[in-house]
């Protein structure tokens, strides 16, 4: 347990109320990673369910630790588990413990503030909704060997043919990063690591599943509700980026979004705006959670 802070906080949760809440967390955590964990226990594999935890590479148990956020007083917590985890100090209470917002600000404060300023600044633009999830038909793009074990919806030849008469316009450097050597080019910007902040923007899918990634990265800052929330929108626009892939998921259960012609764009659109919305929604929480914890975090 770190050592403990002065902050006076601002909610206290009786320990009925508090163990309440993490069970409840718990149990919507376990039912949100029970098929991808049975699936594992098997050795078997999804092509769109695991993506998840493989790209963020974070294991299941990540969201069944709940934490309330900065500024809530955890009473009757002294002798549980918790008082073993990182990040948390006595409260003002007896026997009570808070998150140490404190210590946590003061040893990530480089991670905190890159991941402060890519979701400030991110919220404060404006969507783009021209893409039509070209990026994963750009890392298909001329090649015999693919990412995913599963068929071209359009074979090889028809693949690269819509990428070639289309614009690709990828601005998320996780994606383009994994573009084929050919379909480089052939995109309108040059997205970097070191870019990211100045290119990310609230339309993009992978910038609103990495909004899960940030939710891990604040860690006991983040109260679990929003952590949670943040999983599930992840998981949602994955199903759409792959439904509007090359790939043909129709033996998994997946309908094509046929990005390819106007009807498919329009209900790419169409989904990508309301994934837009809630990935602002669940911005501006994380960016709450983050200013309320620097505000229980006394001035020297």
């Amino acid at each position: 347990m770190t050592s403990p802070t002065l902050v006076e906080p601002r909610t206290r949760l009786g320990g009925d109320a508090w163990r309440a809440v993490e069970a409840a967390h718990v149990e919507r955590a376990d039912a949100l990673t029970g098929a991808h964990r049975s699936r594992a226990a098997r050795g078997e594999k999804h092509p769109v369910e695991d993506f998840l935890f493989t790209y963020y590479s974070y294991k299941p148990g990540v969201l069944r630790r709940w934490h309330p956020g900065a500024g809530v007083e955890l009473t009757d917590a002294a002798a549980t588990p918790r008082a073993t985890w990182r990040w948390y100090a006595e409260g003002s209470d007896r026997g009570s413990l808070v998150v140490d917002a404190a210590a946590f600000l003061t040893e990530k404060h480089d991670l905190v503030g890159t991941v402060e300023r890519i979701l400030r600044l991110t919220a404060a633009r404006a969507g783009r909704f021209g893409c039509f999830g070209l990026h994963e038909w750009a890392m298909v793009y001329r090649q015999r060997e693919h990412r995913h074990p599963v068929p071209l919806r359009l074979g090889q030849a028809g693949t690269d043919a819509v990428v070639e008469a289309a614009d690709l316009r990828c601005t998320h450097f996780d994606a383009f990063r994994f573009f084929t050597p050919e379909a480089v080019p052939r995109n309108s910007e040059s997205p970097t690591r070191e870019r990211q902040p100045e290119l990310e923007q609230p339309g993009c899918l992978h910038a609103g599943m990495d909004l899960y990634k940030w939710a891990v990265k604040l860690g006991p800052l983040v109260p679990g509700e929003v952590l949670l929330e943040a999983f599930e929108l992840a998981r949602d626009i994955r199903v759409l980026d792959m439904e509007a892939s090359p790939y043909d998921l129709r033996a998994w259960g997946y309908e094509p979004v046929a990005i390819e012609t106007p009807e498919g764009k329009a209900e790419y659109v169409r989904r990508q705006r309301g994934f837009a919305e809630r990935g602002q929604a669940l911005r501006a929480r994380l960016l709450d959670a983050l200013d309320h914890a620097r505000s229980t975090v006394p001035t020297r």
